[in-house]
């Protein structure tokens, strides 16, 4: 029985070990199988993995597929399925390019298509596996020649915008690919939305499921970008619900040439914007500035330079072309091409014929990848909007000046501006002024001169304020010298339009014109100086031009933004503007009776009074600037450029009989009653309440800028220099007490108006008293210290004595409790001083 146990269990156990070899060997055969299915697989990734060269770049052709759209131009740009490549040449790394981004497309209340949002000078650069966009900036320069060129780099490193993997070599080998998609579907602040937009929207993020690239088109010399971008924005000015903004952008990089055009040296002499750039490579014991013109690059043909030498007019190697929107309304133009060619009469003071032109843009059968987002041109851009404005900026080379592209920005309702100005400066003598819409011819004039004012900013041209006061007031009435000088020698100045000519004069000139200081500033800056290798040895030819005109006022600059000199006013006219405000008020009190009948229209009797009430306002806003004219005279300087050579003055104070007369004048004009602008016809019409407002608004803000801090500095210091020929500061707060408080010697009632006056004078005199100086003279002029304070206390004092005794002599009732209010006024005043 045991052996028959012993012999069992031998059996179990030969079984059991037999089986667990055999698990053994399966397990093992198992394990075997799946390491060979894993070293197979291994083989299969092996073959499907891309090989890569030794520099860890992909093969072009894996790369740029067989699905990619490709287009050749300044870099090849290609799609594939939607992701967008650059591929580079060698010879473009270092080449210096301009991105010109503009909106292309926008919601209501966030710009206008066309407008641009940023201009920045770029470059290429390699930088090992990378590609890097850098921003490249001009303002400090020296030669790359000289020894501080290194310093000045060392100094002024350049921002890289964007940094890019190179994923491929290019075809063949020869140069770089790199992905850009991200550039424009990333936030890239430079390329998207404005930071100030950002910032009044309240934009928290780009939303990038909802932004895209549209497309990438490469050209010869550009490559432009269309892309759409959205972003985040708890309070954008339209479609709130969403808090999105979406817009369209176009950037256009377009290629600089590899030689920069010559320089032309600024003088502040002759008008002109310009780029400033602190050169280090000069021979000065200090950092120089060094100023050169912003301009077209007009170059003579060498088949024609012995023509031009001569002294023939001859076509330029390339014409300065200005395209038309398509936008625009076809009416309108041959309007605007004409305001573009009437530069070419100045062109010929450079030596030039037909250097300018204006062409309709092209159709799309005629070129379909022409659009005005485009910077290789120029585009005069037609703007769906209710501003009343037209602008001219221009793109130009920061290494040269040279000027790349422009485009004029026009908004429809310039045209509601122009009706304005030109009906409320000329219907008392020109009926085609009359009424709320004119004639087409009509306002297609008016349309001619706004172009080619815009089109005088593009070739350079800043506002020149002095050109409007080189001609004697009476010569504006005559019908001769208007039709050959026109009304101001440069349309670049607010000049406007002939508010100075009466009805009796017949056939005068009422538009301004391309004007003999245009012509000359123009010649200036555009005529070729063969003879000057350098823009330092031009310097002594363009100066000699300048001098011979020396002296003349016609061809005088004067720049716009200085609000003390009388002589660079905007929207005045003439070389006296008491004169010339005289007989502008003469056709307000013309037109204002009228003013009902001009503004109805038979065809729409059924039309509101909304006409009425802006024309109204405008007739208040011109007699505004005529006292603002007046104004400027008193305490004024006058500021005329100089050369060190020529040994004279910049600055001189006005006369001391013109400020007497300026002050005359606002005494017995706008100081006196007002009743002819408070026509009840009108007012009834318009408004129940305010009328008393508008006029006292009107005075108030005079007599408080006949009062202001620098003013008042300037007359003190004006007499300090000049003593007895000076008009000094008591005298002018005599003369001023004298004609606001007239009715005190005979104690005659005082008007309402006269009444608000009144108190104005008193606050603001308190003011001078008791505050410290604020505006533009702040900085330079100490309150406490000055001789302000103490006239201030003492036309307060004269002035109680005078209304003391007036008090018993006024019959009047309102006027007396006036005048005691006012003794009240003062004696507190003197009192807590």
């Amino acid at each position: 029985m045991k052996m028959h146990i012993r012999n069992y269990r031998l059996v179990f156990f030969v079984l059991f070990f037999t089986g667990f070899v055999l698990n053994l060997i399966l397990a093992n055969q198992a394990q075997a199988q799946r390491s060979i299915k894993r070293n197979k697989n291994k083989e299969v990734e092996k073959e499907v993995e891309a090989p890569k060269a030794k520099d860890g770049l992909k093969p072009y052709s894996e790369v740029i597929t067989d699905k990619a759209i490709s287009k050749t131009g300044l870099f090849t740009v290609h799609n594939v399925e939607g992701k967008y490549y650059y591929e580079i040449s060698e010879d473009m790394l270092g080449r210096e390019m301009l991105m010109v981004t503009t909106i292309a497309k926008t919601a209501s209340g966030i710009g206008y298509g066309g407008e641009r949002t940023n201009t920045q000078m770029l470059r290429w650069d390699k930088n090992d596996k990378n590609i890097l966009l850098k921003v490249v900036s001009y303002s400090n320069t020296a030669a790359d020649s000289l020894p501080i060129y290194n310093a000045v780099r060392n100094s002024n490193l350049e921002p890289i915008l964007y940094r890019f993997d190179v994923v491929a070599k290019g075809k063949d080998d020869k140069g770089w690919v790199i992905e850009v998609t991200d550039l424009f579907s990333k936030d890239v602040q430079a390329l998207g939305l404005q930071k100030s937009r950002r910032t009044q929207y309240k934009v928290s993020r780009l939303d990038t499921d909802r932004t895209y690239v549209e497309r990438i088109s490469p050209y010869p010399t550009n490559i432009e970008a269309r892309y759409v971008l959205t972003y985040a924005a708890s309070e954008p000015p339209s479609n709130a619900s969403t808090g999105l903004i979406t817009v369209e952008m176009n950037s256009s990089m377009v290629l600089l040439p590899e030689e920069p055009m010559k320089q032309r040296l600024a003088d502040r002499r002759v008008g002109w914007f310009n780029t400033r750039v602190t050169d280090y490579g000069l021979d000065a014991q200090k950092a120089s500035k060094r100023t050169y013109l912003d301009r077209w690059r007009l170059e003579v043909k060498e088949e024609d330079m012995e023509k031009f030498k001569a002294g023939e007019l001859v076509e330029p190697k390339k014409q300065i072309v200005y395209y038309i929107d398509p936008a625009t309304p076809s009416k309108w133009v041959p309007y605007l091409k004409a305001g573009v060619e009437d530069w070419n009469v100045a062109f010929e003071e450079a030596g030039f014929k037909n250097a300018i032109t204006a062409k309709d843009a092209p159709s799309p059968e005629e070129d379909p990848d022409w659009h005005p987002e485009d910077a290789r041109y120029s585009v005069i851009r037609y703007f769906a909007s209710d501003i009343q404005n037209a602008y001219g900026p221009h793109v130009s080379d920061p290494r040269s000046g040279e000027i790349i592209e422009s485009d004029i920005g026009w908004y429809h309702n310039v045209m509601n501006l122009l009706r304005n100005w030109f009906f409320v400066q000329t219907a008392a003598i020109n009926p085609e002024a009359r009424g709320t819409a004119f004639k087409d011819e009509v306002m297609g004039r008016l349309i001619r001169f706004v172009s080619a004012h815009e089109v005088g900013h593009t070739l350079g041209l800043p506002h020149n304020f002095a050109s409007s006061f080189a001609y004697p007031v009476d010569s504006l009435r005559s019908a001769t010298f208007t039709a050959e000088y026109g009304t101001a020698p440069s349309i670049m100045d607010y000049a406007r339009f002939n508010y100075i000519a009466q009805p009796e004069d017949e056939g005068v000139h009422l538009y301004p014109e391309v004007g003999p200081y245009d012509k000359f500033a123009v010649g200036w800056g555009y005529r070729p100086i063969p003879e000057a290798k350098t823009p330092d040895e031009e310097q002594a030819i363009l100066d000699q031009w300048i001098l011979e005109k020396q002296g003349d006022p016609v061809y005088r600059y004067g720049r716009q933004g200085n609000p003390y000199d009388p002589s660079t006013q905007s929207e005045d006219l003439g070389n006296n503007a008491m004169k010339a405000s005289d007989y502008g008020i003469k056709n307000l009190k013309r037109i204002l009776p009228n003013l009902i009948e001009w503004t109805a229209e038979e065809d729409k009797p059924f039309k509101d009074y909304s006409d009425l009430e802006e024309l109204y306002g405008q007739v208040l806003g011109q007699y505004n600037r005529y006292m603002g004219h007046v104004k400027t005279n008193v305490g004024g300087v006058y500021e005329i450029y100089k050369a060190t050579a020529q040994d004279e003055a910049v600055y001189t104070h006005v006369d001391k009989a013109t400020q007497k007369e300026a002050l005359a004048f606002l005494n017995n004009e706008l100081f006196a009653s007002q009743e002819w602008l408070t026509d009840n016809d009108i007012t009834s019409r318009i408004e129940d309440f305010g009328v008393l407002d508008r006029i006292r608004k009107l005075q108030v803000t005079t007599l408080n800028a006949l009062l202001d801090w620098g003013r008042l500095g300037r007359v003190i210091e004006n007499e300090a220099i000049n003593g007895a020929e000076a008009y000094a500061l008591l005298e002018l707060m005599d003369d001023l007490r004298k004609g606001i408080w007239s009715e005190l010697p005979a104690g005659e009632a005082i008007d309402v108006n006269r009444r608000s006056l009144q108190r104005a004078h008193i606050e603001r005199l308190e003011e001078l008293l008791t505050k410290d100086a604020t505006g533009r003279s702040a900085a330079s002029l100490n309150a406490s210290q000055s001789d302000i304070r103490p006239a201030a206390r003492e036309s307060l004092t004269t002035l109680q004595g005078q209304v003391e005794q007036a008090i018993p002599r006024t019959a009047n009732r309102m006027s007396k409790i006036h005048l005691e209010d006012s003794l009240e006024r003062i004696k507190n005043i003197l009192d807590q001083d």
